[in-house]
């Protein structure tokens, strides 16, 4: 009785891992591929876009008005990223890339910390002027969502700020990545947000000279007048991150 018990109990091992092996199998998750940040493909490559950013070092920026970029300005690379630790306008600064521009269109990953401010300014002169936002235009970055103070419509992600107000910018939170691209070419210019153009408006025009005229920038007599400059990153006071900034100059 013992042995065929024992015959009995293999018998419906065996059948029961049979029905097992019927069923569908489930094949075994595949992780997703890991993003490489701060590299060009070869489509890139071949289209003229350049890194102004290399995820490991500061080459290629310096401080406005500066020879170089030091710890002291608050800026570093950090794990693929271009930080501003946030110290403070007064005691750190703005930081421009070595080379200027003049036409081009300018790419940018950016993540800003809670009730944070920062910007991405173009067209930058250095020659006497007080600050960046003197001659460059400022392509707003903003925590819209958690920004201690009541907006103006012009102060929002991706105006031209403080001169043209954003069209529905679908910004995302502090803390998550969002897209800015900027477009310059022969003055017409284009902010666009996450893939979607929010702001356009043409350079040296009667309507551009009228809408400075009336704005705070008429104190300022290089703002907007530089149709070549270098690219700026603002220190406004907080933390900011930057990542895949690339640009490609246009003919």
């Amino acid at each position: 009785m013992q042995k065929e018990s024992f015959l009995i109990l293999i018998a419906i091992i065996f059948a029961l891992s049979n029905l097992a092996g019927c069923g569908p199998r489930t094949e075994r998750a595949v992780d997703e591929p890991e993003v490489v940040h701060n590299v060009l493909t070869e489509e890139e490559i071949a289209e003229g876009w350049e890194l102004l950013f290399d995820g490991r070092t500061t080459n290629g920026w310096r401080g406005f008005q500066k020879d170089d970029l030091t710890i002291d300005e608050g800026w570093y690379a950090h794990q693929g990223m271009l930080v501003s630790q946030g110290i403070g306008c007064d005691l750190t600064g703005d930081i421009v890339t070595e080379r200027q521009f003049e036409n081009f269109i300018l790419k940018a990953e950016w993540r800003i910390s809670e009730g944070g401010n920062s910007g991405i300014l173009y067209l930058v002169g250095e020659n006497g002027y007080p600050s960046v936002y003197a001659t460059g235009p400022e392509y707003q970055i903003l925590d819209d969502l958690g920004y201690p103070v009541e907006l103006d419509a012009t102060w929002y992600t991706a105006a031209n700020y403080d001169l043209h107000a954003p069209e529905q910018p679908p910004v995302k939170p502090a803390g998550e990545w969002n897209t800015a691209q900027i477009v310059v070419d022969n003055g017409h210019v284009e902010h666009w947000l996450n893939g979607q153009k929010v702001v356009e408006y043409q350079l040296w025009s009667d309507a551009w000279e009228e809408l400075v005229a009336a704005s705070k920038w008429a104190d300022f007599p290089g703002y907007g007048k530089y149709r070549r400059g270098h690219i700026a990153l603002q220190d406004h006071g907080d933390q900011v991150w930057f990542r895949n900034i690339k640009i490609r100059e246009l003919d």
